[in-house]
Protein backbone atom coordinates (compact mmCIF):
# COMPACT_ATOMS: atom_id res chain seq x y z
CA UNK A 1 0.00 0.00 0.00
CA UNK A 2 2.70 2.45 0.76
CA UNK A 3 4.58 1.50 -2.60
CA UNK A 4 1.10 2.66 -4.69
CA UNK A 5 0.27 5.23 -2.57
CA UNK A 6 4.22 6.53 -3.00
CA UNK A 7 3.57 6.04 -7.04
CA UNK A 8 -0.05 7.56 -7.35
CA UNK A 9 1.43 10.88 -5.71
CA UNK A 10 4.85 10.91 -7.97
CA UNK A 11 2.66 10.46 -10.82
CA UNK A 12 0.30 13.50 -9.72
CA UNK A 13 2.35 15.53 -7.98
CA UNK A 14 0.36 18.60 -8.52
CA UNK A 15 -3.10 17.38 -7.66
CA UNK A 16 -4.46 17.22 -4.34
CA UNK A 17 -5.96 13.26 -4.35
CA UNK A 18 -8.75 12.13 -2.40
CA UNK A 19 -9.11 8.39 -2.42
CA UNK A 20 -12.29 6.68 -1.48
CA UNK A 21 -11.56 3.34 0.49
CA UNK A 22 -13.23 0.63 2.17
CA UNK A 23 -12.85 -0.29 5.57
CA UNK A 24 -9.72 -2.83 4.95
CA UNK A 25 -7.20 -3.28 7.35
CA UNK A 26 -4.14 -2.40 5.32
CA UNK A 27 -6.07 1.13 4.41
CA UNK A 28 -6.20 2.16 8.08
CA UNK A 29 -2.36 0.45 9.00
CA UNK A 30 -0.25 2.99 11.28
CA UNK A 31 2.57 2.06 9.06
CA UNK A 32 1.29 3.57 6.19
CA UNK A 33 3.22 6.58 4.99
CA UNK A 34 0.44 9.14 3.34
CA UNK A 35 1.84 11.72 1.13
CA UNK A 36 0.99 15.01 1.61
CA UNK A 37 -1.02 15.44 -1.56
CA UNK A 38 -3.34 12.43 -0.41
CA UNK A 39 -6.21 12.50 1.38
CA UNK A 40 -8.47 9.18 2.64
CA UNK A 41 -11.91 9.00 2.68
CA UNK A 42 -13.58 6.31 4.18
CA UNK A 43 -16.95 4.42 2.91
CA UNK A 44 -19.20 3.76 5.91
CA UNK A 45 -18.88 -0.01 7.37
CA UNK A 46 -21.17 -2.54 5.93
CA UNK A 47 -21.92 -0.54 2.54
CA UNK A 48 -21.87 -3.01 -0.15
CA UNK A 49 -23.85 -0.80 -2.30
CA UNK A 50 -20.70 1.73 -1.89
CA UNK A 51 -18.53 -0.26 -2.91
CA UNK A 52 -19.18 -1.79 -6.31
CA UNK A 53 -16.02 -4.02 -6.58
CA UNK A 54 -17.33 -6.65 -4.08
CA UNK A 55 -20.02 -7.36 -6.25
CA UNK A 56 -17.51 -7.45 -9.13
CA UNK A 57 -15.76 -10.03 -6.98
CA UNK A 58 -19.25 -11.69 -6.03
CA UNK A 59 -19.45 -12.49 -9.91
CA UNK A 60 -16.28 -13.40 -10.64
CA UNK A 61 -16.82 -16.40 -8.25
CA UNK A 62 -19.92 -17.08 -9.38
CA UNK A 63 -18.60 -17.33 -13.05
CA UNK A 64 -15.27 -19.49 -12.37
CA UNK A 65 -15.18 -20.73 -8.92
CA UNK A 66 -18.31 -22.27 -8.39
CA UNK A 67 -17.83 -25.68 -7.13
CA UNK A 68 -14.52 -25.89 -8.37
CA UNK A 69 -11.49 -27.58 -7.24
CA UNK A 70 -8.20 -26.62 -8.35
CA UNK A 71 -4.83 -28.81 -8.23
CA UNK A 72 -2.61 -25.83 -8.14
CA UNK A 73 -2.71 -21.94 -7.39
CA UNK A 74 -1.17 -21.95 -11.04
CA UNK A 75 -5.04 -23.22 -12.22
CA UNK A 76 -6.51 -20.75 -9.81
CA UNK A 77 -4.79 -17.96 -11.64
CA UNK A 78 -5.69 -19.34 -14.78
CA UNK A 79 -9.45 -19.32 -14.40
CA UNK A 80 -9.15 -16.12 -12.41
CA UNK A 81 -7.54 -14.69 -15.20
CA UNK A 82 -9.87 -16.21 -17.95
CA UNK A 83 -12.92 -14.89 -16.08
CA UNK A 84 -11.68 -11.18 -15.78
CA UNK A 85 -10.90 -11.33 -19.22
CA UNK A 86 -14.37 -12.63 -20.43
CA UNK A 87 -16.50 -9.89 -19.06
CA UNK A 88 -18.07 -7.57 -21.03
CA UNK A 89 -18.18 -3.59 -20.37
CA UNK A 90 -21.65 -3.97 -20.47
CA UNK A 91 -21.64 -7.24 -17.47
CA UNK A 92 -19.06 -4.85 -15.47
CA UNK A 93 -21.88 -1.76 -15.84
CA UNK A 94 -24.60 -3.84 -14.74
CA UNK A 95 -22.35 -4.48 -11.41
CA UNK A 96 -21.23 -1.42 -10.73
CA UNK A 97 -23.17 1.59 -12.22
CA UNK A 98 -24.90 3.38 -9.54
CA UNK A 99 -28.38 5.49 -10.87
CA UNK A 100 -27.77 7.81 -7.50
CA UNK A 101 -24.09 8.49 -8.59
CA UNK A 102 -24.75 9.23 -11.92
CA UNK A 103 -27.97 11.47 -11.14
CA UNK A 104 -26.46 13.85 -9.38
CA UNK A 105 -23.82 15.18 -12.18
CA UNK A 106 -24.88 17.31 -15.47
CA UNK A 107 -24.62 14.84 -19.11
CA UNK A 108 -23.10 18.00 -20.30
Amino acid sequence: MNEFLKQLSAAYPDDYIILVMDNAVWHKSQTLRIPANIEFSFIPPYTPEMNPIEQVWAEIRKLGFKNKVFKTLDDVIDQLQEVIQNLSASQLQSIVRREWIFANFDSE
